[in-house]
């Protein structure tokens, strides 16, 4: 009933069952998420034909399914065909109707870093599940596009390919979809997988793509960690008495290794405390409390942390996320799902919702917890008209990450930092490199003592939004010439820990449809795209592919000889950072504080002609800086040394503080060292200009 009030309201929605496909689809879209509908649209957009093949029932995957609190990051990148989603839903938003259960004002207007309603851009971050469920629905009948559900391809042989391409798909309901350019839309990736393009699963050791958030993170794994120490035995200090539940006695390996391990998935829960729309939380069949013995301990040792992740949507209503280091997220439990069969997947979907409602119950019920707890737990719920189909749970689990192809492009961590070039953008992101946590293993202290500890987290922010290149999308041309792919895309795990956003799946499923269409009218293979007719008609289609800010200066906006660190040598274990404006370039490097000594940071500046110039060096100032920074310049005379006193911010117009001048014959040398520093050192750039 909800569903079709809200189709009233948005346009009629159209419902199409499977039944003979036309002989060939111009692109064949597999999956039924949010990057799905939308690459469908820019098909249609683009004048090609386009069809849905969906195993899911609901279009919009976890946008219509619980994450209702728009993981955005900067929308100022955020363009397109996904800025016009979040357009429609401001504009549902924008009807008196539409607050059935809290009127606009008592609201709010808090988003993720970002208002929820921005009035100024016409946009709203969050919403409802049914109401992302109907915009997507009106997006589909706007365009006539036909969708055909619960569609599951055959993995084994349902796909048919023919020197290099995929002719068409076949599902286990036996209905074939011809196209002429497909694209994988799935959060699994199991078309792509399926056509016998290459991929990885699990976390690649940081010295694959010379990265440092990568692979296996214990020294970094701070938050959703235990802040007390909470004993994993089943018999408390007893070894011999087994693990308690949840907890692995593996070795957890060691920092910066790579593993097979999945990052942890969860269901985003829709919850209210509205007592006429609310459903108590349902006792799952197999409910046993020692799941949750840890749990259990952990708030007897003082955990309170539990209500800290009800983020607020409209309508009284809830988006429920993990938080703390026993929560919604099943640590552990998914490992096998990127590769296992539908039925095995359908079991590791059962058992999480099982914990997850287990999970509730025990908060709420269980007379370990103490009163305070259960009583408020016990004021919240299911919401009674969202997810109408399936018991008021969301119909979709939150798959962070399963497959990630293996192109001739890889994006990494270094390409987000903006430490390697992206020669051909199709789209920006802009959230942390966010991976959550992996594992849960025991953790020994000075006296051999064991105790819980999760692994994996990292919230790590790349400095600021960052191009995606458009080789991220298109496998290599020896695997497949037809495909593209805008979700599980050719990227390192920590990188694709940020990429893995609902808007930036929308922007990629945009750009994938246009290179679809780009390819068919010139009958090319998708990785021979043409960039700069791509380029151009992205930004016309209203496409953001770069990103100022009035924090950062361009080396080409300077005068004289500039040199970013980005070009330096950089010895020892310096950290790139936007935190404090102004800097050269898109970030400046710190030293953590720490290893002093062991860290510079070596310019080397070709000069045009022999004579005298000024050296300038560039740093951005705060009470937490070194006041003793040794800067030193090698010079046709010598050498000369400064300290440098990054407290004080340089008293240049542009952000440079001046070392003098000096005579240079060709080269002029520059090193910032972290010696005998009393702070953190900044390196960011050095400026050379004539006398």
């Amino acid at each position: 009933m909800q569903r079709m009030m809200v189709g009233v309201m948005l346009g009629a929605l159209m419902w199409t069952t499977p039944g003979t496909a036309e002989p060939v689809y111009d692109v064949v879209i597999y999956g039924g998420t949010s990057a799905a509908v939308i690459a469908a649209a820019q098909t249609h957009e683009m004048g090609k034909t386009a069809v849905i093949v969906s195993p899911d029932t609901i279009l919009g995957g976890m946008t219509s399914s619980g994450l209702g609190w728009t993981d955005s990051g900067n929308t100022a990148v955020i363009g397109g065909m996904a800025r016009n989603f979040y357009h429609r839903i401001w504009q549902y938003y924008q009807q008196d109707e539409a607050w059935r259960w809290q009127d606009r004002e008592s609201y709010g207007n808090r988003g993720q870093g970002t208002p929820a309603m921005d009035g100024d851009s016409r946009t709203m971050w969050t919403f409802e599940p049914h109401v992302a469920e109907a915009v997507f629905e009106s997006i589909v009948d706007e365009y006539d596009i036909p969708v055909y559900r619960d569609e599951w391809l055959d993995r084994e042989s349902g796909v048919t390919k023919r020197n290099g391409r995929i002719e068409a798909i076949m599902t286990l309901a036996g209905n074939t979809y011809q196209g002429r350019i497909f694209i994988d839309a799935t959060y699994e990736g199991d078309l792509m997988a399926a056509a016998g393009v290459s991929y990885h699963v699990g976390r690649e050791a940081n010295s694959v793509y010379n990265e440092t958030l990568n692979g296996i993170q214990k020294a970094r794994a701070i938050s959703h960690q235990f802040n007390y120490v909470v004993d994993p035995y089943i018999e408390p200090g007893d070894p011999e008495s087994r693990l308690l539940p949840r907890i692995h006695d593996g070795d957890p390996g060691e920092d910066g290794e790579g593993d097979q391990r999945v990052q942890a998935y969860n269901f985003r829960m829709c919850l209210t405390k509205e007592p006429e729309n609310r459903v108590p939380f349902p006792k799952p069949e197999n409910y046993d409390p020692m799941q949750y013995e840890l749990l259990g301990r952990y708030i007897e040792a003082g955990w309170r942390g539990m209500f800290n992740k009800f983020d607020p949507i409209p309508n009284a209503k809830t988006d429920t996320n993990n938080h703390g280091a026993f929560s919604t997220d099943n640590i552990g439990m998914n490992y096998d799902y990127p590769e296992a069969s539908y039925e095995e997947r359908e079991a590791i979907i059962r058992e999480h919702r099982e914990y997850q409602q287990g999970y509730f119950w025990y908060l709420a019920n269980d007379p370990r917890v103490p009163e305070d707890i259960r009583n408020e737990m016990s004021q919240w719920g299911l919401a009674r008209d969202e997810f109408v189909d399936s018991d008021h749970w969301p119909h979709q689990i939150y798959v962070r990450e399963a497959r990630r192809m293996l192109g001739d492009f890889v994006v990494t961590e270094r390409h987000l930092r903006r430490l390697e070039p992206t020669p051909r953008p199709v789209g920006m992101g802009s959230y942390n490199m966010d991976s959550h946590n992996t594992q849960r293993y025991v953790a020994y202290d000075e006296e051999g003592r064991g105790h819980a500890r999760n692994e994996g987290d990292i919230q790590i922010n790349p400095g600021g939004p960052y191009p995606i290149d458009f080789g991220a999308l298109v496998p290599r041309r020896e695997e497949c010439a037809n495909l593209l792919v805008p979700v599980c895309v050719s990227s390192s795990h920590i990188a694709f820990g940020s990429i893995r956003m609902e808007p930036v799946f929308m922007i990629l499923g945009q750009s994938a449809a246009t290179a679809a269409a780009m390819a068919i009218d010139n009958d090319l293979a998708v990785q021979d795209v043409d960039y700069a007719a791509l380029r151009e008609r992205l930004l016309d289609d209203g496409q953001i592919l770069e990103w100022k800010s009035d924090r950062r200066k361009d080396a080409t906006d300077l005068t004289g000889i500039i040199m970013d660190h980005t070009e330096a040598e950089v010895l020892g274990d310096w950290i790139p950072s936007s935190v404090v404006g102004r800097f050269v370039g898109f970030h400046y490097l710190h030293d953590r504080n720490s290893d002093k000594g062991e860290a510079s940071v070596r310019y080397t500046v070709a000069v045009p002609a022999p004579g005298r110039y000024e050296v300038r060096i560039s740093y951005t100032a705060e009470p937490n800086r070194a006041s003793n920074v040794p800067v030193t310049v090698y010079h046709a005379e010598g050498s000369t040394m400064a300290q440098v006193d990054q407290q004080r911010p340089p008293e240049t117009e542009e952000p440079f503080y001046s070392l003098g001048v000096f005579a240079f014959d060709d080269t002029a040398v520059v090193i910032i060292s972290n010696a005998d520093t009393d702070g953190y050192v900044i390196a960011d750039a050095v400026q050379i200009l004539p006398e």
